[in-house]
């Protein structure tokens, strides 16, 4: 049996040069997220606020990560409805989430939610993530937790996501998975890069079986100062740049 490569006709030509730009990184972070292996299948997503609108780029159901590019990407208001032509579909589960974070924090450009198994390991411990590494001392300044409540098809749901995420850059999801936010590409991709770091080095810090060393709390309680000088005016945008021509390598096409 052959099986063909799938082929998205170019949508260039029918938005603008920065929609267009949205969509060549947002299609970048789903092969970032392939790579890395914290994609579950088809059934995760990363979503991103048009400028000026209150439309979202979401990816079409049914297409593997590593699959995804700028033209396949699907245009959606906060109701999840299309408003782009598209043959794809979207999972309405995913879209409570990330149309519910949209909207409670419009500062949120991006919306990066995985189910990394660390991350649901992590999520299903009822201390939660603990500082035992200098991953976590940037996460836990800045991370809520949302208890889980089935799979996210009620309404209902909607206000204790925005209470429970606040003003957070991360949340995680109990029994679920990780969510970072973020004003660009880069920093919510970083984020989570983080976060997931924390995650992995908990569960094999304690799968070790030693006596575990936390940071102590005055580290932690002047972390935010800590974090400002180790970036001395450089943010997430200085690692953009090496991952896309990761990327690149690796899973070349995204931008198509």
């Amino acid at each position: 049996m052959t099986i063909e490569q799938l082929q998205f006709p170019s949508v260039k030509h029918l938005v603008s040069d920065e929609e267009w730009q949205l969509r060549v990184d947002l299609a970048a972070m789903y092969r970032m997220v392939a790579m890395f292996g914290w994609d579950d299948l088809i059934f995760t997503h990363i979503t991103a606020k048009i400028p000026g609108t209150e439309h979202f780029l979401i990816n079409p159901y049914g297409v593997m990560f590593e699959e995804v590019t700028a033209s396949s990407l699907v245009k959606v208001n906060l109701h999840g409805e299309k408003v782009m032509e598209s043959e794809y579909d979207i999972i309405p589960a995913g879209f409570l989430i990330h149309s519910t974070v949209h909207a409670a924090r419009p500062d949120a450009h991006f919306v990066m939610h995985v189910h990394s198994i660390n991350g649901v390991a992590v999520s299903a411990q009822k201390e939660g993530l603990r500082p035992l590494s200098q991953q976590s001392m940037y996460v836990l300044g800045s991370l809520g937790y949302h208890d889980y409540e089935g799979i996210a098809l009620k309404e209902a749901e909607r206000g204790t996501l925005a209470r429970d995420l606040g003003s957070n850059q991360y949340l995680m999801l109990r029994n679920h998975g990780l969510l970072t936010t973020g004003r660009s590409a880069a920093d919510a991709f970083l984020a989570m890069h983080k976060f997931e770091s924390a995650c992995m080095i908990q569960v094999r810090a304690q799968a070790g079986g030693g006596t575990l060393v936390a940071i102590p709390d005055w580290i932690l309680d002047d972390a935010p100062n800590q974090i400002a000088a180790g970036r001395r005016g450089r943010g997430p945008e200085v690692i953009w740049a090496p991952m896309m021509r990761r990327v690149a390598r690796h899973f070349p096409g995204f931008d198509e």
